[in-house]
């Protein structure tokens, strides 16, 4: 290619001559270029998010087993340390928080079950008187008759997947589930007992900046989950104990099922929390009519605003802070994926990815306004941070 006498590269050689790929992308507005470029990186994303998810339901039970293993490792990790200081060895201290946390589920599961047993059958009554109250005020107030709302039942139940029962399915799913626990348990001790060093034998694969990006990513996730798990459990506790004292002074009944139906919404935000609640106000409204179940849906509201506004921020912090917006899609896309487990593990997943990410653009901006001159440098030998 010929240049002129300034030594620049004249579009076109000779006339008539196309022009090459680069000089015809050279050519292109800004503005569509930034769109080609950023389109292309947007199907990029989408692809990978779409296989991720293809393979998320695949190994659906061995990627919840996974998610809880974690979960549950980040919630006993300060148990695990506390029998550590007192010289505990870490095989028996790791089996002594398992098997801790098997009497508290245990215990707890046997006192709720005898003094909520015989009242659960009640409970599905109520639900349906409140429902069928519901459906007398809608049918009552709106332009909507029997028929069609029946019709928009039927559709919302086959979208949910409420169709009829299927044995073998329902079999299959509980050998799932069974295999998924007792996965989670063996995962849970063995992370529990060699989890550090795990994490030490990761950083000494790495070399220079990597081990350090490595190090601090994995402390600040391992960090968000700490306190996600420990402050949902908190957080839910302390809205069952709200809401159900609420329903004890409004004279409903069943309080304690719904507090524990309200407890254990709390580990799904927002959602959870709602379905919990309109739960209280149906029941409510079957057994004390219309005054009491208002009264119910304005404590629900109060006990969620000071959740909201106080609890949280108190609690967990700035570290796992999501919009709404995004709590609620990474939601609805755990339950799509893996149903109810997914929608319990699918916030704590997204805080932590959000967190490492993040962790990993500030590091990478230090670095770029860093001068070569004054950066450190890494060696193979140099000692691995320290564990998350």
């Amino acid at each position: 290619m010929v240049e002129d006498d300034a030594g620049r590269t004249p579009e076109v050689t000779a006339a008539g001559a196309r022009p090459s790929p680069r000089q015809a992308w050279a050519a292109l507005p800004w503005l569509v270029r930034t769109a080609v470029v950023w389109s292309a990186c947007l199907v990029v994303v989408v692809v990978g998010l779409y296989l991720l998810g293809k393979v998320a339901v695949l190994l659906a039970p061995l990627a919840i087993a996974v998610a809880v293993t974690l979960f549950l490792t980040a919630l006993l990790d300060p148990v695990l340390l506390g029998l550590r200081r007192l010289r505990v060895p870490a095989a028996p201290a790791a089996l002594l928080t398992v098997l801790l946390l098997l009497g508290v589920l245990v215990g707890v599961g046997v006192l709720v079950w005898n003094l909520t047993a015989a009242q659960f059958g009640e409970l599905s009554q109520q639900l349906d008187e409140g429902l069928q109250r519901s459906r007398d005020v809608v049918t009552g107030t709106l332009p909507v008759s029997d028929a069609q709302l029946d019709k928009l039942v039927g559709q919302v139940r086959d979208g949910l997947g409420g169709g009829t029962p299927d044995p073998v399915g329902g079999a299959r799913t509980a050998a799932e589930v069974f295999g998924s626990a007792l996965l989670a348990l063996v995962l849970l001790f063995f992370l529990l007992k060699d989890g550090r060093s795990m994490w030490h034998w990761v950083l000494r694969r790495l070399t220079g900046p990597n081990r350090t990006v490595t190090a601090e990513a994995g402390r600040v996730g391992w960090r968000t989950l700490g306190s996600y798990s420990r402050g949902t459990m908190i957080i839910a506790a302390i809205d069952a104990i709200g809401i159900g004292l609420a329903l004890v002074l409004l004279g409903v009944p069943l309080a304690l099922p719904l507090a524990l139906i309200t407890f254990l919404g709390g580990f799904v935000p927002i959602i959870g929390a709602t379905v919990a609640g309109a739960v209280a106000v149906l029941v409510a409204l079957a057994a004390n009519g219309p005054t009491t179940a208002l009264l119910v849906l304005a404590a629900v509201i109060a006990v969620q605003q000071v959740e909201g506004n106080l609890l949280e921020p108190l609690i967990m912090k700035r570290q796992v802070q999501l919009h709404p917006a995004v709590i609620l899609v990474v939601v609805t896309a755990g339950t799509l994926i893996a149903g109810v487990a997914g929608a319990f593990v699918s916030v704590p997943i997204a805080a932590v990815a959000y967190r490492v990410v993040d962790t990993v653009q500030r590091h990478r901006e230090r670095a770029a306004s860093t001068p070569p001159e004054d950066r450190p440098h890494h060696g193979r030998d140099d000692p691995p941070a320290a564990p998350a």
